[in-house]
């Protein structure tokens, strides 16, 4: 009879509880989208400066290494053995290779040089396979002027920053303006510049500025 009354007491409670909408156990608070960036391994990072965005800085795009004139190719033909050359791609961005004739190189990736080559030659060898390497990448450049110890330009091989191009001048003089060095960037007619405060970088704050240089980029301290 008594546990009869407590089940019949319990289950008043119950839809006394139901009926006022209260909740029947604590709510876990709901993640924040700093907790699931934490869990995905996400870093909070400043977003693009609007002026790297316009230079192209942050395109996400990854068309590979676009050939530039100054660029020293090796090419060779399967089995061919007359067609195995070193080709300099001309100021002009052309170049010429036998059987191929004359074609604009620069601009294009080592895939699309292939394909044109392929594509040329097979008028005469059906199944031609070519080989396109780059042995020198000479016609990437980049330059740093101003008050630094060893002003001048710099072969762009791979992935330089602002900071490593700095190294590579020997660093700033000591009456160099650190907070005041700019990057130029040159996008067809038009010229970017691009502000790089040093004594933030150094001290590991607004990282965003420390941009990976292009081609052609001129890096100056004032």
């Amino acid at each position: 009879m008594l546990s009869s009354r407590l089940s019949l007491s319990g289950f008043l409670v119950l839809l006394l509880l139901i009926c006022a909408g209260l909740p029947l156990r604590a709510q876990q608070p709901a993640a924040t989208a700093k907790d699931v960036a934490t869990v995905a391994g996400v870093l909070d990072v400043p977003a693009a400066p609007a002026e790297l965005v316009a230079a192209g800085e942050y395109n996400t795009a990854s068309e590979g290494y676009k050939l530039r004139p100054g660029d020293v190719l090796q090419i060779s033909v399967w089995k061919e053995t007359d067609l195995t050359a070193e080709v300099l791609i001309r100021p002009d961005g052309g170049m010429s290779f036998p059987l191929a004739g004359e074609f604009a190189a620069a601009g294009n990736t080592v895939a699309d040089l292939t394909k044109m080559l392929e594509a040329r030659i097979r008028r005469y060898i059906p199944d031609a396979v070519v080989t396109v390497a780059v042995k020198a990448a000479s016609g990437n450049r980049l330059y740093v002027i101003g008050k630094v110890t060893r002003p001048g330009d710099f072969p762009l091989t791979g992935p330089i920053d602002v900071m490593q191009a700095l190294t590579l001048a020997g660093g700033a003089t000591p009456f160099a303006d650190l907070n005041g060095i700019r990057v130029l960037r040159r996008d067809g007619e038009h010229q970017f510049s691009i502000r790089f405060r040093y004594g933030d970088v150094a001290n590991g704050r607004h990282l965003d500025q420390n941009i990976l240089l292009k081609n052609g980029d001129t890096v100056v301290v004032p």
